[in-house]
């Protein structure tokens, strides 16, 4: 949920903030043919990549690459896209005109609903690596008639970021219910330490608190986000709610840092870095830029899952984009690009994308492993993974999101709005991106 803020804002920040990092901005657009090399094989198949950026394009001629060195018979075509609303458009006329490449990068969740999967897409469910998914990426590549995407790429989660250092010193341990984590702060306070970093200066980070305790609120509601696409739940009532008080209590007990109003995501990370803070709710894609500015104290960043109320608490986790194939790709160049999938998560796959990018969570697939040089925060994103104690993150379950929600939030975290009627104003905001969407109940 990161767009500069609507649908995928949060993501899209994300993306762009933690480009150093590996995660690469999902961008769609035109067929700008850079291809890789040619080996002359017998079947050629197109690839669109994720973006246009350098990135998008070393890792996709980077898997093109890979693939045709062990497939000789078989040459991939690597077509770029710019980002943005044109071509996202763009993407959906290829696919209804089919005119769309045989394979390409797109998002996983209630953006690619949006492409009318079961119409436009080739489905994938009889693929021997579909057994290797996760459970939360099988929900947010398929239909109720079939799944249509492998994902490429890392995910992340959202969370709490801390310094292993500081809680060590202190004698802190990991909380898991929220009166804990209330409970640490004040002592990391008492002892001189910045206990929970807010960067409003980056007002997309607002939402953290909110975005990030979705796993719980789905773990206390297993229907929450389908009624909420619906209009039959609401952020004003429980278990949605709680994010929302959250939100203004580390304010009104005086646990934030003095210049939250104006500190940016990057400097909050190097005082995270340092020591000079604890604790930080973020989304894990982030970890780039300590791996940029303080490359000495990456591995004393640790995470956490929002904690909750309840105890037991879920970690919310941002899900891999992914690769699909349309429905115009048939015959030859249909295996062919089955083959091209196959090989993206396989272990020479991994490698390219390990060397394209620095893994900020892990992977959604089985056959690929993080590296033991990965930043030491995913050992502890993978631990919620292999307990089954996560969810995707709401933008991935539906597409209702309001535009204003990290304006609302930076008023209810600086204590200008309380949580109540914060949430109010966010049930509100939603109505008019679900009544444009022709949402039912709306």
């Amino acid at each position: 949920m990161l767009r500069k803020h609507q649908g995928t804002t949060l993501q899209r920040s994300a993306f762009r903030l933690a480009a150093i990092g590996g995660v690469t901005l999902l961008g769609i657009g035109l067929a700008g043919c850079a291809p890789a090399g040619d080996s002359g094989g017998a079947t050629s198949i197109s690839f669109l990549a994720g973006g246009n950026d350098a990135a998008s394009i070393a890792l996709a001629d980077g898997l093109a690459d890979a693939f045709m060195a062990e497939n000789p018979d078989i040459t991939v075509k690597v077509d770029q896209r710019p980002t943005g609303t044109e071509g996202d458009n763009l993407i959906k006329t290829q696919l209804s005109t089919g005119t769309m490449s045989d394979v390409f990068f797109y998002n996983s969740g209630s953006l690619l609903q949006a492409l009318n999967p079961d119409s436009t897409l080739q489905p994938l469910d009889d693929e021997p690596w579909v057994a290797d998914l996760t459970d939360d990426f099988k929900v947010t590549v398929s239909t109720d008639n079939g799944l249509y995407g492998t994902p490429w790429g890392s995910t992340f989660n959202g969370g709490v970021m801390y310094n292993k250092k500081v809680y060590e010193q202190l004698g802190l341990e990991v909380p898991d219910t929220w009166d804990e984590f209330i409970s640490n702060s004040q002592a990391i306070k008492a002892a001189g330490i910045i206990p929970i970093l807010q960067s409003y200066g980056d007002t997309w980070t607002s939402q953290l608190f909110v975005l990030a305790d979705f796993a719980n609120v789905a773990a206390a509601d297993a229907n929450w986000a389908d009624d909420y696409t619906n209009n039959k739940a609401k952020y004003a009532d429980a278990p949605a709610f709680a994010a929302f008080e959250h939100t203004a209590e580390v304010h009104e007990l005086g646990l934030l840092n003095e210049d939250f109003a104006s500190l940016t995501n990057v400097d909050a990370l190097k005082l995270l870095a340092t020591g000079e803070a604890a604790q930080y709710p973020m989304i894990t894609a982030v970890i780039g830029n300590v791996i940029q500015n303080n490359p000495d104290n990456v591995d004393d960043i640790g995470y956490f899952a929002m904690p909750s109320d309840a105890g037991d608490s879920q970690a919310t986790v941002w899900i891999s984009n992914a690769a699909y194939i349309p429905k115009s790709t048939t015959g030859a160049k249909l295996e062919a690009a089955k083959k091209f999938l196959a090989f993206i998560n396989s272990p020479a796959g991994c490698d390219v994308q390990n060397s394209a990018a620095v893994a900020a969570g892990p992977y959604a697939i089985s056959t690929c492993k993080v590296p033991d040089d990965a930043p030491a925060l995913v050992a502890d994103e993978l631990a919620y993974q292999d307990a089954g104690k996560t969810s995707p993150a709401l933008e991935f379950l539906s597409p209702v999101k309001g535009p204003n929600l990290e304006k609302i939030l930076v008023e209810v975290g600086s204590g200008i709005t309380t949580a109540e009627a914060g949430a109010g104003l966010y049930d509100n905001d939603v109505k008019a991106q679900a009544q444009q969407l022709g949402l039912p109940g709306w």
